[in-house]
């Protein structure tokens, strides 16, 4: 219902511009609400905060799209609509937990629902998105509280992300190693043959109007759990690592790096052998799975708010002006060096 909702209110949009010429903002749109549901009866049953939330979904992404930071809006499938939003606690939802499992009401259902699992930090709750994701329910709740506080030690590290090895640590006399996992890498050939068995079922098509198969969405739900599996161990073991770092320290330093762009397609260059040209796009591909396979942007959030909720600081060096490796350590000068000249400083 949320799903058709949030269609009618783009249709609407779209018609109102095309046709006539019209804007319709979300405001609009918001006080049609009570005629709408004069004419869609079942709509009364739903929470009008939850509601109105749906339409503010068709504002920020037709916000999105003027801003330049995403697509036209477009018509959504139930497979692409994971769920709704109570954007008011005194109405829309009730939790009755202290942070540990407890139960979860919901006004449009008027029932109340088993939560499993342990909160960070609890406080009051002011909003509940549900979202159903990998054949399962989620509740995800934001709420208030007046402060976290994270036990932080008191060294000073500087970190180097890599590949190999995930991070390369140092306090200026001591040196550590952590190798990278390499999750994806080890469950590649199994979601591999997964997705080929996928292939050979009976895909949905919009444009032929297909219903995907019994086998296609068996297909499909095999290789979503091996996926899902793979960013979850790399979840668990990010967190992990992050708060062994700053378990030990107050502060970390590491280098700016811009992961959107170290991961994007090789540039067909000017080369005259195709296989050339194919081995150097293999190459970049490999080097982008590897680098995403670590998880670099998420390494880096990870320590980041943890060190940041302890009260610490995280330094990020823009290497591309400083360039530490041309640069002398006791005088500041700057020599550019060649490969060779940094390898053997190595």
């Amino acid at each position: 219902m949320h799903k058709d909702l949030y269609n009618s209110a783009l249709s609407n949009r779209k018609t109102q511009y095309q046709k006539f010429g019209n804007k319709v903002d979300y405001y609009q749109q918001q006080g049609s609400l009570p005629a709408f549901k004069e004419v869609w009866t079942e709509y009364k049953l739903l929470n009008a905060g939850s509601l109105q939330a749906s339409l503010k979904r068709v504002d920020f992404a037709y916000q999105r799209f003027f801003q330049g930071l995403g697509k036209y809006p477009r018509f959504k499938s139930i497979r692409h609509y994971s769920g709704w939003t109570y954007p008011d606690s005194r109405q829309g939802f009730k939790a009755h937990t202290t942070g540990v499992n407890g139960y979860l009401k919901l006004a449009d259902l008027d029932v109340e629902i088993q939560m499993r699992g342990k909160a960070k930090a609890w406080g009051r709750p002011t909003t509940c998105t549900i979202v159903y994701r990998n054949n399962k329910w989620y509740a995800s709740i934001t709420v208030e509280i007046s402060s976290i506080h994270r036990e932080l030690g008191t060294g000073a590290i500087g970190i180097d992300i890599g590949c190999k090895s995930a991070l390369a640590i140092t306090d200026g006399e001591n040196h550590q190693l952590i190798e990278a996992p390499k999750f994806l890498r080890k469950a590649e050939a199994r979601i591999k043959h997964a997705s080929k068995s996928k292939r050979r079922k009976i895909a949905p098509s919009r444009k032929s109007k297909t219903k995907a198969s019994r086998r296609w969405n068996k297909a499909a739900n095999r290789v979503g759990k091996l996926t899902r599996k793979v960013a979850q161990q790399r979840q668990n073991w990010v967190h992990q690592v992050a708060s062994e770092i700053t378990r030990s320290n107050s502060l970390v330093a590491t280098e700016k790096l811009e992961v959107r762009n170290m991961t994007r397609k090789a540039k067909k260059g000017k080369r005259k052998k195709r296989s050339t040209e194919r081995s150097r796009r293999s190459q970049k591909a490999g080097l982008n799975k590897s680098i995403l396979d670590v998880g670099f942007g998420m390494l880096k959030s990870a320590i980041k708010y943890k060190v940041e909720e302890g009260g610490g600081q995280f330094i990020e060096v823009p290497t591309k002006k400083v360039k530490p490796s041309q640069t002398c350590p006791n005088c500041g000068h700057q020599h550019p060096k060649t490969l060779d000249e940094l390898l053997a400083n190595r």
